[in-house]
C-alpha cells in the first residue's frame, strides 16, 4: 500500500474497536462524515488475537524431568556463555590461521592461563544444536560455561554428558 493510499483509507475509518478475539473497523457512509449507528451496515469484523507479549521457548529437558520443573538459564549467565563460545571460536581461528603460533603467545596476549585458553577453545567444539540452544536461551538453568567446557568430542555424547534429551 502506498503512503498516499493510507491517508485516503484513514479518511473513511471512524473507529477501530479492539476485542479479545476480533477487530471491528467502522467506516463512514458515502453521504456523511459520521459512521452509521448500525454496525452491521458499515463495519468490518476481522478475526484477531493479541500476539503473546513474551515468546515462549522450548527449553531442552534433562532426562526424567518435567517441563514445569525446568527453568531457562538466567540472562547474565547466558550472555557469559555465548561470549565464551565466541571467544573460544576466535582463539581457535587464531591458532589455525597462524595469527598466533603457540598457546603461550595466546596466553600472553589475552592475559590468562594455559588452562583457561584450552578450556575456552574447547567450547568451539560444541554441537551446533547446543550452541543454538545457548544463543536462544533454551538451556536449562545450571548448564553454563563450567558445565560445557571440555565436552566429549562426539556431538551426540555431549547431550548425554549433560543429561539432556537431544532436540
Amino acid at each position: 500500500m502506498l503512503s498516499g493510499d493510507r491517508g485516503n483509507l484513514a479518511q473513511w475509518i471512524t473507529e477501530i474497536v479492539v476485542h479479545k478475539d476480533k477487530l471491528v473497523v467502522r467506516v463512514k457512509s458515502d453521504n456523511t462524515d459520521e459512521a452509521y449507528d448500525s454496525p452491521d451496515d458499515h463495519s468490518l469484523t476481522i478475526p484477531w488475537q493479541k500476539p503473546p507479549s513474551k515468546r515462549s521457548r522450548q527449553i531442552l529437558l534433562p532426562h526424567n524431568a518435567s517441563r514445569s520443573d525446568v527453568r531457562p538459564e538466567q540472562l547474565e549467565r547466558r550472555a557469559r556463555l555465548v561470549s565464551a563460545i565466541v571467544r573460544g571460536r576466535r582463539w581457535l581461528d587464531d591458532v589455525v590461521s597462524g595469527r598466533v603460533t603457540t598457546v603461550a603467545e595466546l596466553c600472553a596476549r589475552e592475559k590468562c592461563s594455559v588452562r583457561q585458553v584450552n578450556m575456552t577453545i574447547s567450547l568451539a567444539f560444541l554441537a551446533p544444536n547446543l550452541i543454538k540452544a545457548a544463543v536462544e536461551g533454551r538451556l536449562p538453568r545450571g548448564i553454563g560455561v563450567e558445565r560445557l567446557r571440555d565436552p566429549p568430542t562426539e556431538w551426540s555424547r555431549q547431550f548425554e554428558a549433560l543429561g539432556l534429551n537431544p532436540e
